[in-house]
């Protein structure tokens, strides 16, 4: 079974690749990301006024059914014509990245990421169908992921994975959309599939615009977006350019360590958010769900998670979020987490970026002989980078960067954390767009 899944996904990809070859050279894609596949006569980032954008590639969409603010635009990648009113998409990364995080818990080593996205998208009177997939190789970089210094939340061998992040399931959404109007700039939308995301936080990390070039993993990962690859999930919603309501039902379990198949799909959860756009450069959500057994570390053990976030993006190329999540186990007790983070496009080639995090954890000692386990530590992670992008024809490019991370902890973590450890991080990656 697993081995026909992987055989359809190659050919949906190989599918979609084929096309878009031969129509390179009749997109010329901009290395800008805000102004990348925008269209400037369905939005004036000057004013409030909205109107729908084109169909086939919506201004503004995050992952899953989230929203990003206008101005950052569609995703970057290929566009192309599918024939028979279809029309498709391409969008893909591969990381290379070597990471240096120091102190008694630290490591180092070499990790690729990657991701390839496909829609095929077609327009109807009155609407919208759209056919989503999304995949990753991450799997075979093994179960333990790479160093994240105070990351949390997965296991690998059966084991609590500490100061490490998991990789990405080869499977990260397989979905489809329908959007219906029902009066003008008001429309009704059903979405979901066997692996797809919830109403539940903002954007995933990888898609939104203010982390585009941070090769890491937020530590704050699971009280943000450990929802965003789900197997099982239905959303209704009802939209308009200025708001957004909708609600999941949804399987609460995250993904185990197969990281290779599609898990058996239920609906045992539910979320429900709201989303303002209140200019073309703004987007605020709000959002709360109750998560069934979401985590193997904490078996029989539910989680309400509230949610809320504002983000920003400008035509001059800066996109930034701040946002705050707590989550509740149901037993135990409630954690909170803030999140900071820029991405500032000084010019096509010169990026700064950078992110500032804070958390409280309780699962950095997992060793229940540990005196130490399920104590509450509230650390904060500061971390800085710049890129380079060197664009490669009209539609591909090379970002050259690194990053440095500091870390603000309690002086009881000092002994197992050592005084002052950094990660240190250097990536190359390769992108269709930017």
């Amino acid at each position: 079974m697993k081995i026909k899944l992987l055989a359809g996904a190659c050919a949906l990809a190989l599918a979609h690749a084929a096309p878009a070859e031969a129509q390179d050279s009749a997109h010329d894609h901009s290395i800008s990301h805000q102004q990348q596949g925008m269209d400037h006569t369905a939005m004036d980032p000057s004013t409030t006024e909205h109107t729908m954008p084109d169909m086939d590639g919506m201004a503004g969409e995050g992952s899953g059914t989230s929203r990003l603010p206008m101005a950052e635009g569609m995703m970057p990648g290929l566009h192309f014509d599918l024939g028979g009113g279809w029309k498709g998409m391409a969008h893909g990364y591969v990381w290379g990245v070597y990471t240096d995080q120091s102190g008694p818990r630290g490591d180092a080593g070499a990790y690729v990421q990657s991701m390839a996205m496909m829609t095929a998208t077609r327009e109807f009177e009155g609407g919208r169908l759209q056919l989503r997939s999304m995949l990753s190789a991450e799997p075979l970089m093994g179960s333990p992921g790479y160093p994240n210094l105070f990351a949390t939340g997965e296991t690998s061998g059966g084991e609590p994975l500490v100061d490490r992040q998991h990789p990405h399931d080869a499977f990260m959404e397989l979905a489809a959309r329908i959007d219906v109007d029902i009066a003008p700039d008001t429309g009704l939308f059903l979405y979901g599939g066997p692996v797809a995301e919830p109403a539940l936080g903002p954007s995933a990390f990888m898609h939104r615009g203010s982390a585009r070039l941070n090769p890491e993993a937020p530590i704050t990962h699971h009280w943000f977006d450990s929802t965003h690859i789900t197997y099982g999930v239905i959303t209704a919603g009802l939209s308009s350019p200025l708001w957004q309501v909708e609600a999941s039902a949804f399987r609460g379990m995250e993904p185990d360590e197969q990281r290779w198949d599609i898990e058996s799909p239920k609906l045992d959860s539910w979320s429900v958010r709201a989303t303002l756009n209140p200019t073309p450069n703004l987007a605020l959500q709000a959002s709360h769900g109750r998560i069934k057994e979401p985590e193997a570390l904490h078996p029989g053990v539910d989680e309400a998670r509230t949610t809320a976030s504002v983000q920003y993006a400008s035509a001059s190329g800066v996109s930034a979020m701040l946002a705050f999540s707590a989550k509740n186990r149901m037993p135990g007790d409630t954690l909170t987490a803030w999140l900071a983070e820029a991405n500032w496009g000084i010019t096509d080639r010169h990026t700064l970026f950078g992110r500032v995090e804070n958390v409280e954890n309780d699962e950095l000692f997992p060793d229940h002989e540990d005196p130490l386990h399920e104590a509450k530590f509230r650390v904060t992670k500061l971390q800085a980078g710049y890129a380079y992008t060197l664009p490669l024809g009209k539609v591909a490019a090379l970002s050259l960067g690194g990053t440095a991370a500091t870390f603000l902890k309690p002086s009881a973590l000092d002994a197992t954390y050592g005084d002052d450890p950094v990660g240190l991080t250097a990536f190359a990656r390769l992108s269709l767009g930017r």
